[in-house]
């Protein structure tokens, strides 16, 4: 790994709206700068992508862009960034997702020039990948498509450049269901960090080229796939938090590559690669129970620079369109932090810690997210030589951190949850450090009809 040094080593200086390597946008938003911002996460109804839609979903996606600009004006928005993830028809057919991408563009623009409310779009295709098995991560011709729309969407007002990656996942799908954490090592330390350094070296020279900014990636397939898995039971809590924590040595890849922030929201290895690295990240909690239910509502809000909502569908409620509805809750929340902000470190820093405290012992997941600990299993995720060590080391500290709020009585977990670790821990301390021996031990015991190892340069 290229970091050897937290850039922000004390709890205290991590902290909402502000980052070390602040990213300034076209229109003038400075993520990172001293200010929170929305970032709008947003989608269409049920509904099927065809020539016969097309003109309804370009409605849709014109009224999402209206309908949350003219609340932020209405609310005094300082700015706000829209992700435009795509769905899969959108990359298939790139000109689709352009097309879209110049109709959003031309809204912000408007809004900008009339009303000088600043706006972005974050252009967030999809893996075409995933829809491959075994996949195909280097040679897939799905690559075309994905890339056409990274270049021409941003060329069209995709300012900033993301995506949720998904190499590895062919192995962690089971690993998952499996409770198997040396099976998600080797989806996401060997395969995944291996996939990430391919498609972000072409991200980010797409993203040069056009003069645009590349965000980040985000660890969504795997992470947060684990977490909404454990709140429907249907593995431990305390196995998707080593997951969190080790998705982190796949995340930063994409900044080891060049990406500069602001890194994606749904994944939340941010807080981690902001201590790490510096750059600015997007957080999602309270205000992502439209699209999935969690643990770590307010938390996640402790130290992020864009606050989002994930996907929310363009449906009526009783207010107005749920996008407009949700812009408005975003900007509630960033007021409130802004306005600590203003007053000065000592109010920022009380709301940053009743937003940890509300959360920081009822799960796991929420506990290895406060500042401190933060920072204390981001020291262990640089200390290491390879990535393999760099991921042990930061699960074990985790696992520390756990262990350690379990016999104070802050934590309390049920037995099937604190069963699982001592296994947790024997099996992450068993893995070897070196790449190459751990891939020889796991082959033997994964299903290698279900990925192909020179996909993956091995």
């Amino acid at each position: 790994m290229k970091y050897k040094k937290l850039v922000i080593d004390n709890p205290q200086d991590l902290l909402f709206g502000l980052a070390p390597k602040p990213v300034k946008t076209p229109r003038g938003l400075e993520i990172g700068g001293g200010q929170v911002y929305s970032e709008l996460n947003f989608t269409l109804p049920t509904m099927s992508i065809n020539e016969n839609t097309i003109k309804e979903v370009n409605r849709h996606y014109a009224e999402i862009a209206e309908g949350a600009l003219q609340r932020a004006l209405d609310l005094e928005s300082k700015g706000v960034v829209l992700e435009f993830e795509t769905l899969l028809e959108m990359t298939k057919t790139p000109q689709i997702g352009i097309d879209i991408v110049k109709i959003m563009n031309d809204i912000c623009e408007k809004y900008y020039q009339k009303h000088g409310l600043a706006c972005e779009i974050r252009l967030t295709p999809n893996d075409l990948r995933e829809f491959e098995r075994p996949a195909l991560q280097r040679t897939s011709k799905l690559l075309e498509p994905m890339f056409e729309l990274f270049d021409k969407g941003s060329l069209a007002g995709g300012d900033l450049l993301s995506i949720e990656s998904t190499g590895g996942k062919e192995v962690s799908d089971s690993a998952l269901m499996m409770c198997d954490i040396k099976g998600m090592f080797f989806a996401m330390i060997v395969l995944g960090v291996r996939d990430m350094q391919f498609i972000w070296k072409k991200i980010v020279e797409v993203a040069e080229k056009n003069g645009k900014i590349a965000g980040g990636d985000s660890a969504c397939g795997f992470a947060n796939t684990a977490m909404v898995l454990a709140e429907k039971k249907f593995i431990p809590r305390v196995f998707a938090t080593m997951v969190r924590v080790i998705s982190v040595v796949r995340s930063i890849v994409a900044v080891e590559e060049g990406a500069i922030g602001p890194e994606k929201d749904c994944g939340y290895e941010g807080p981690f690669l902001k201590a790490i690295t510096g750059i600015p990240i997007s957080m999602e909690g309270k205000t992502a129970a439209c699209a999935h239910l969690s643990p770590i509502g307010n938390i996640a809000s402790a130290c992020t620079d864009l606050w989002s909502n994930e996907s929310v569908q363009n449906i009526k409620l009783l207010s107005g369109m749920a996008p407009t509805a949700y812009m408005e809750q975003l900007e509630y929340d960033v007021r409130l932090m802004n306005v600590a902000l203003r007053e000065g470190k000592a109010s920022a820093s009380l709301l940053k810690r009743l937003l940890e405290q509300s959360d920081i012992y009822t799960d796991p997941q929420a506990l290895v997210l406060s500042t401190e600990n933060v920072i204390r299993i981001s020291k262990k995720l640089i200390q290491g030589d390879t990535y393999i060590e760099n991921a042990k080391n930061g699960a074990l500290e985790a696992l520390d951190i756990i262990e350690e709020a379990l016999a104070s009585g802050q934590m309390k977990l049920p037995e099937m949850e604190t069963a699982y670790l001592p296994l947790l821990r024997a099996d992450i301390e068993s893995i070897p450090a070196n790449e190459s021996e751990f891939v020889e031990m796991m082959l033997p015991v994964l299903d290698q009809s279900h990925f192909i190892l020179s996909e993956y340069g091995l």
